[in-house]
């Protein structure tokens, strides 16, 4: 059980550090959230019944497990707010005002709850509503709803940045 757990982990562990790298502004905070979200994990890895994708499982799980942090150190100044930084950009060369956006964007979605900045993450990752609402727990309507107020709020935070 615990080979084939590593092995989960080892072949997933994209979806820990994006979860990580949208909750958490330092490297030393998302070392932490990283643990903290493995080891629920496989607290709960003898529970999994394979009644959904072990993707969506680890979305669900490590989302918990940041929203519950998040909720926890939101009380500590400067420590959850998102910074440019934390996000890995690709070596291309882009346009001065691409770049601005795209820094208007990671300043807005620093300033949204916990369960907003999942939906999000899970949005930007290409997953279909159906499976945002399945990681999250939520039905597919509210989901609707809660992108259209997100996108909603994301435009007014960009605007008001500008």
């Amino acid at each position: 059980m615990e080979r084939e757990f590593l092995q989960i982990i080892r072949e997933n562990q994209g979806i820990i550090y994006k979860v990580c790298n949208i909750y958490c502004d330092t490297e030393e905070d998302r070392n932490d959230l990283f643990q903290e979200i493995v080891a629920q994990l496989w607290k709960s890895f003898p529970s999994f019944r394979n009644e959904s994708k072990i993707t969506t499982w680890m979305y669900r799980v490590g989302l918990n497990t940041a929203i519950t942090s998040f909720k926890r150190n939101k009380r500590r100044p400067d420590q959850n707010r998102l910074s440019y930084e934390n996000f890995q950009m690709a070596d291309e060369n882009y346009e001065a005002e691409t770049e601005e956006n795209i820094k208007l964007l990671h300043s807005a979605v620093a300033q949204l709850t916990g369960v907003e900045k999942s939906i999000i993450l899970l949005y930007l990752e290409n997953k279909k509503y159906e499976e945002i609402a399945e990681i999250t727990g939520i039905t597919q309507n509210y989901v609707r709803v809660k992108m259209n107020r997100i996108k909603k709020k994301l435009k007014k935070l960009m605007d008001k940045e500008e």
